[in-house]
């Protein structure tokens, strides 16, 4: 057979030719006067009618006579004659409708035939089992409620095309039943967060999303205009420092789940939006954080997926067991044997290796002017951070790289600061917080310092901020939970896309 026969005995879908007689039975219902009706009252969801009668057989069914109303998008249909059979689904549910023109009479059944898969439709009648033993409606009443002017994916084929799926949610949530489970998985998890936060004394709260500085992190911002105030503003890139405010005000223990803003680039990882959980309790350090959200990870991903052994890419990842903890160096020293002791505690090597074997700019900011520990923090970004496969604190990072962070009483050159990585992804980032004003203050104008030399990301002198810590802070440990990754790890999905019902893309034009 050739190429140009096969073509033939097997010619594309014209969907535009689709579309367009669906438009005509669109004006059809609507020269009727039915077009879109919005008066059926549904008094049965499909999954609650399967749970229920799981275990009912045929007989019980039929003794019960129990008359369903039940709605959803046709997703199969088969026209036998004399008696036909659809398939609805029904928040990811589906139901087999069995159709007759005795049961629903002859102009019903007429219409019914005419209608398309994906069209919303209605139905009426009486819960039964088939000789096949499938759960069944015997229709007594059908209606069309929504007319789908475009066709669905071919059902044996789905939508496969992942920017597609990304593109156009909607169509992904309706044939793709894996791309919905990862949802619910998401909602799951979100809610196992809150209620675990609440046990352990948190209280919810919303900070604002328009800030006059943006604090909290280092990051460029998305910068807007308020016509009223006549003022310039910033999305959030952090809820950091509204929250460590209200640790001043006197809320002992705070968390706040919702979007962050980050004027950056979009990769697997990263979106211009994601949604960061994070949480300050009074009289706590980075040591009890660590503590806390290693039992928090591990809780949670036991309610969401019903346990802590997970497989992420095909290979398995425990959370039950404890976590790591190890310094930026001895990470290196691990990951990276190649380097000895001396050479990571040499500035000027460190300099040349990352510009030479890894293409580092170290002459551009951040890292022009940078002191060892970020050059080492640069060095094992490069080196350790992807291999950090099961659960890893990484602790004590570079005051110079952490600006809000408490020194260490030890060593004033580190933080009481840690970075927690999965997979080789960073999930979490806490540190016990800065209280200091006079401190903070210094660091700041550090910052301002940076950020005019060239670094976009280095932080603004937030004065509001200080005058709040001048009215005294109590020691506190802060940590944030990057939920997105999160999910992406319970879900075993290897793109944030994946788990963003609505991710960022470029305009398709």
């Amino acid at each position: 057979m050739t190429e140009a026969t096969s073509a033939q005995t097997a010619p594309e879908t014209d969907d535009n030719a689709i579309i367009a007689e669906r438009r005509e039975k669109l004006q059809a219902l609507r020269s009727a006067g039915v077009a879109y009706p919005n008066d059926f009252e549904r008094t049965h969801r499909v999954a609650a009618l399967r749970e229920a009668h799981e275990q009912s057989d045929k007989d019980a069914l039929e003794a019960l006579a129990m008359p369903v109303a039940v709605a959803g998008r046709m997703m199969l249909k088969r026209i036998m004659g004399k008696a036909s059979f659809a398939t609805i689904q029904d928040d990811g549910s589906q139901i087999q409708l069995f159709v007759t023109p005795a049961d629903v009479g002859a102009e019903a059944y007429d219409a019914f035939k005419k209608w398309d898969l994906g069209d919303i439709v209605a139905a009426t009648g009486v819960l039964f089992r088939t000789n096949k033993g499938e759960l069944s409606v015997r229709c007594t009443g059908l209606r069309l409620l929504a007319k789908s002017l475009r066709p669905l994916p071919d059902k044996f084929h789905g939508l496969a095309d992942q920017e597609t799926r990304y593109r156009q949610r909607y169509v992904d949530l309706i044939v793709n039943g894996e791309s919905r489970d990862t949802f619910l998985a998401r909602t799951r998890a979100i809610a196992a967060v809150r209620r675990h936060m609440a046990d352990a004394g948190f209280l919810e709260v919303e900070t604002p999303m328009l800030h006059p500085i943006p604090g909290g992190a280092s990051a460029r911002p998305f910068v807007t205009h308020h016509n009223a105030l006549d003022a310039e503003m910033y999305l959030r890139i952090a809820p950091e420092l509204y929250l460590k405010r209200l640790i001043v005000g006197g809320f002992d223990r705070v968390f706040e789940i919702n979007r962050n803003f980050r004027n950056e680039g979009v990769s697997p990882r990263h979106n211009p939006e994601f949604t960061m959980m994070e949480f300050y309790a009074a009289y706590t350090d980075y040591r009890w954080l660590m503590d806390f959200t290693e039992s928090l990870i591990r809780k949670v991903a036991t309610d969401a997926r019903g346990t802590a052994t997970l497989s992420y890419g095909g290979r398995e990842l425990d959370l039950s067991q404890p976590f790591a903890r190890l310094t930026i160096v001895a990470a290196i020293r691990r990951h990276a044997p190649q380097y000895s002791e001396s050479q990571l505690q040499d500035a000027a090597f460190l300099r040349q290796e990352l510009k030479q074997t890894y293409r580092v700019a170290t002459d551009q900011a951040p890292l022009a002017g940078a002191g060892l520990g970020a050059l080492q923090l640069a060095l094992f970004e490069e080196t350790a951070e992807a291999q950090l496969w099961e659960p890893t604190f990484i602790i004590d990072y570079p005051a110079e790289v952490s600006p809000l962070a408490r020194a260490s009483d030890g060593d004033a050159s580190i933080t009481e600061r840690f970075e927690l990585f999965i997979t080789g992804r960073e999930i979490a980032n806490g540190f016990s917080e800065l209280n200091d004003p006079e401190d903070q203050a210094a660091r700041f104008r550090k910052q301002v310092e940076q950020k005019d030399a060239g670094d976009a990301e280095a932080m603004y002198y937030d004065a509001d901020y200080i005058r709040a810590l001048e009215y005294g802070m109590p020691p506190t440990g802060g940590c944030g939970i990057g939920i997105d990754r999160l999910i992406m790890l319970l879900t075993d999905s290897p793109a944030i896309r994946d788990v963003l019902l609505f991710p960022h893309l470029r305009r398709e034009d």
